[in-house]
Protein backbone atom coordinates (compact mmCIF):
# COMPACT_ATOMS: atom_id res chain seq x y z
CA UNK A 1 0.00 0.00 0.00
CA UNK A 2 1.11 3.25 -0.48
CA UNK A 3 0.99 6.07 2.18
CA UNK A 4 -1.01 9.02 0.37
CA UNK A 5 -0.80 12.14 2.20
CA UNK A 6 -3.43 15.07 1.75
CA UNK A 7 -1.55 17.25 0.43
CA UNK A 8 -3.29 19.92 -0.88
CA UNK A 9 -0.01 22.57 -0.89
CA UNK A 10 0.62 23.09 -4.43
CA UNK A 11 -2.48 21.63 -5.91
CA UNK A 12 -3.36 24.72 -8.28
CA UNK A 13 -5.99 22.27 -10.17
CA UNK A 14 -6.11 18.52 -10.90
CA UNK A 15 -5.44 16.61 -14.22
CA UNK A 16 -2.50 16.61 -16.69
CA UNK A 17 -2.52 16.64 -20.04
CA UNK A 18 -0.53 12.74 -20.34
CA UNK A 19 -2.26 11.56 -22.94
CA UNK A 20 -3.74 14.65 -25.11
CA UNK A 21 -2.08 14.36 -28.72
CA UNK A 22 -3.70 17.36 -29.59
CA UNK A 23 -6.39 19.08 -32.26
CA UNK A 24 -7.77 17.09 -35.39
CA UNK A 25 -7.12 19.54 -38.46
CA UNK A 26 -10.59 18.10 -39.47
CA UNK A 27 -13.07 19.04 -36.57
CA UNK A 28 -10.11 21.03 -34.46
CA UNK A 29 -11.58 18.77 -31.43
CA UNK A 30 -9.21 17.61 -28.58
CA UNK A 31 -7.74 13.96 -28.98
CA UNK A 32 -7.19 11.78 -26.51
CA UNK A 33 -5.68 7.76 -26.45
CA UNK A 34 -8.19 5.49 -26.26
CA UNK A 35 -7.54 2.43 -23.25
CA UNK A 36 -7.67 -1.11 -23.95
CA UNK A 37 -8.50 -2.53 -20.60
CA UNK A 38 -9.84 -6.23 -20.60
CA UNK A 39 -13.74 -7.41 -20.14
CA UNK A 40 -14.34 -6.37 -16.98
CA UNK A 41 -13.03 -3.18 -16.58
CA UNK A 42 -14.20 -2.31 -19.72
CA UNK A 43 -17.58 -3.42 -18.50
CA UNK A 44 -17.13 -0.58 -15.29
CA UNK A 45 -15.57 1.67 -17.31
CA UNK A 46 -18.95 2.02 -19.98
CA UNK A 47 -21.14 2.24 -16.35
CA UNK A 48 -18.98 5.26 -15.40
CA UNK A 49 -19.43 6.63 -18.87
CA UNK A 50 -23.04 6.45 -18.36
CA UNK A 51 -22.85 8.14 -15.14
CA UNK A 52 -20.44 11.13 -15.69
CA UNK A 53 -22.37 15.01 -15.15
CA UNK A 54 -22.76 16.84 -18.22
CA UNK A 55 -20.97 19.30 -16.56
CA UNK A 56 -17.40 19.57 -14.16
CA UNK A 57 -16.00 22.47 -13.14
CA UNK A 58 -18.88 24.56 -14.82
CA UNK A 59 -17.53 23.29 -18.14
CA UNK A 60 -20.07 21.40 -20.51
CA UNK A 61 -18.86 17.50 -22.02
CA UNK A 62 -16.66 17.76 -25.21
CA UNK A 63 -15.44 14.10 -25.44
CA UNK A 64 -12.19 14.06 -27.09
CA UNK A 65 -11.68 12.02 -30.45
CA UNK A 66 -11.82 9.09 -31.12
CA UNK A 67 -15.04 8.42 -29.69
CA UNK A 68 -14.89 5.83 -27.05
CA UNK A 69 -17.04 4.97 -23.93
CA UNK A 70 -13.32 5.03 -21.95
CA UNK A 71 -12.92 8.87 -22.22
CA UNK A 72 -14.51 11.78 -21.50
CA UNK A 73 -13.77 15.61 -21.74
CA UNK A 74 -15.02 18.69 -20.25
CA UNK A 75 -14.21 22.58 -21.67
CA UNK A 76 -11.48 24.28 -23.58
CA UNK A 77 -8.44 23.70 -22.67
CA UNK A 78 -10.14 20.25 -21.65
CA UNK A 79 -10.52 18.12 -18.49
CA UNK A 80 -9.65 15.08 -19.89
CA UNK A 81 -10.72 11.51 -18.19
CA UNK A 82 -9.48 8.08 -19.30
CA UNK A 83 -10.86 4.87 -17.57
CA UNK A 84 -8.97 1.72 -17.67
CA UNK A 85 -5.64 3.01 -17.92
CA UNK A 86 -2.91 1.10 -16.60
CA UNK A 87 -1.41 1.44 -12.89
CA UNK A 88 0.84 4.21 -13.43
CA UNK A 89 4.62 3.53 -11.90
CA UNK A 90 4.54 5.99 -9.38
CA UNK A 91 1.91 4.50 -6.95
CA UNK A 92 5.30 2.21 -6.23
CA UNK A 93 6.71 5.05 -4.77
CA UNK A 94 5.90 5.48 -0.62
CA UNK A 95 6.50 9.53 -1.12
CA UNK A 96 3.82 10.21 -3.77
CA UNK A 97 1.74 12.22 -3.23
CA UNK A 98 -2.02 11.93 -2.64
CA UNK A 99 -5.52 13.28 -1.75
CA UNK A 100 -9.05 12.00 -1.32
CA UNK A 101 -12.00 13.68 -2.51
CA UNK A 102 -15.71 12.86 -1.34
CA UNK A 103 -14.65 9.34 -0.43
CA UNK A 104 -12.13 8.64 -3.79
CA UNK A 105 -9.13 8.21 -3.19
CA UNK A 106 -6.23 9.97 -6.23
CA UNK A 107 -2.55 9.62 -7.16
CA UNK A 108 -1.19 13.27 -8.02
CA UNK A 109 0.96 13.98 -10.61
CA UNK A 110 2.13 17.52 -11.18
CA UNK A 111 3.38 17.38 -15.12
CA UNK A 112 6.44 18.92 -16.80
CA UNK A 113 4.22 20.87 -19.15
CA UNK A 114 2.49 22.18 -15.64
CA UNK A 115 -0.76 19.88 -16.27
CA UNK A 116 -1.99 17.66 -13.55
CA UNK A 117 -3.01 14.06 -13.29
CA UNK A 118 -4.65 12.26 -11.20
CA UNK A 119 -5.22 8.72 -10.82
CA UNK A 120 -7.59 6.65 -8.79
CA UNK A 121 -6.22 4.22 -5.97
CA UNK A 122 -7.70 1.57 -4.41
CA UNK A 123 -10.45 0.86 -7.31
CA UNK A 124 -11.55 -2.03 -9.35
CA UNK A 125 -10.12 -0.13 -12.30
CA UNK A 126 -7.51 3.08 -12.85
CA UNK A 127 -9.31 6.07 -13.55
CA UNK A 128 -7.06 9.07 -15.15
CA UNK A 129 -8.16 12.73 -14.88
CA UNK A 130 -5.77 15.40 -16.61
CA UNK A 131 -5.85 18.76 -16.14
CA UNK A 132 -4.05 21.26 -18.31
CA UNK A 133 -1.74 23.98 -17.12
CA UNK A 134 -4.23 26.65 -17.99
CA UNK A 135 -7.15 25.09 -16.14
CA UNK A 136 -5.08 24.56 -12.93
CA UNK A 137 -6.84 27.59 -11.11
CA UNK A 138 -9.61 25.64 -10.95
CA UNK A 139 -8.61 23.88 -7.89
CA UNK A 140 -10.05 20.50 -6.41
CA UNK A 141 -13.66 21.47 -8.56
CA UNK A 142 -13.11 18.60 -11.15
CA UNK A 143 -12.46 16.00 -8.94
CA UNK A 144 -15.13 16.80 -6.57
CA UNK A 145 -17.88 16.81 -9.51
CA UNK A 146 -15.71 13.34 -10.90
CA UNK A 147 -16.02 11.63 -7.69
CA UNK A 148 -19.83 10.89 -7.04
CA UNK A 149 -19.60 8.63 -10.50
CA UNK A 150 -16.41 6.82 -9.42
CA UNK A 151 -17.71 5.92 -6.48
CA UNK A 152 -20.87 4.69 -7.68
CA UNK A 153 -19.26 2.55 -10.35
CA UNK A 154 -15.92 1.88 -9.78
CA UNK A 155 -16.18 -0.55 -6.82
CA UNK A 156 -12.95 -0.53 -4.13
CA UNK A 157 -10.40 -3.09 -4.42
CA UNK A 158 -7.45 -3.63 -6.25
CA UNK A 159 -7.27 -3.53 -10.19
CA UNK A 160 -5.66 -6.34 -11.59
Amino acid sequence: MIDFRRRLIGLPALLTLITIAGCSSADDGTRAAVPSPGTEVTELCENLDKALPSKVDGQDRRDPEPASALTAGWGDPAIILRCGVQRPSKMDDPEADGVEVNGVGWLLEKRDDGSFRFTTTLRKAYVEVTIPEKRTGDGMAPLVDLAPAVKKTIPEGIAD
